[in-house]
């Protein structure tokens, strides 16, 4: 793998920061891979600004912050106005879609972190592990798998079974969106003799 950036973004309260760290466990510890994660955040404890940019490589990084991500995570609307165009050419912007309404013209997946949260894992806390869920099975930049054992190594004693759910629900709604995305493509692609 070349130099991978992946930059997570939202509010003080969404445990963006926890995910940053998780992301950058999940491929240092248990990937192997050269990892450098970073953070930044207002002063406010909630509602304030904040992001973390985890750099994913095999070979040494030799700068430790995102200077055009790969992968832009946005679980709210100023988070993505702000940083979509900082988003390498032919880069992937997701989108929390209960948050994030006006979306960038290309290049985005929008699934809705906060309500899966709510509605199917029953905790809004977890809305950002159910992100990473999403951003593993769609980038691969790490397996699932990997990312269960760092969210696991990482959540407070108690919260391990809530947060696995989390995880799984996220990945199986980016699994979903990516089959009826190829399904999409096939209806639309298939010859009329056919």
């Amino acid at each position: 793998m070349a130099r991978f950036e992946v930059r997570l973004s939202g509010s003080g309260g969404q445990g963006i920061i926890v995910a940053g760290i998780i992301l950058a466990e999940a491929a240092g510890i248990y990937e192997g891979k050269e990892v450098c994660q970073t953070q930044a955040y207002g002063p406010e404890a909630r509602g304030g600004a904040s992001q973390a940019d985890v750099v994913i490589s095999d070979t040494e990084i030799d700068y430790p912050k995102a200077i055009q991500p790969d992968v832009l995570l946005a679980m709210n609307q100023k988070a993505c106005d702000t940083y979509a165009r900082d988003l390498k050419p032919g880069g992937l912007v997701l989108v929390d879609s209960t948050l994030v309404h006006d979306l960038p013209s290309k290049n985005v997946v929008a699934l809705p972190f906060t309500q899966i949260a709510r509605q199917e894992v029953g905790k809004e806390m977890v809305a950002n592990i159910v992100a990473l869920g999403a951003l593993a099975k769609i980038s691969g930049v790490v397996s699932v798998a990997n990312l269960e054992k760092a969210v696991l190594a990482r959540v407070p004693p108690g919260t391990e079974e809530l947060n696995r759910r989390a995880l799984a629900a996220g990945a199986a709604a980016a699994a979903q969106y990516v089959r009826t995305r190829v399904l999409k493509f096939l209806e639309e692609e298939k010859p009329d003799d056919i």
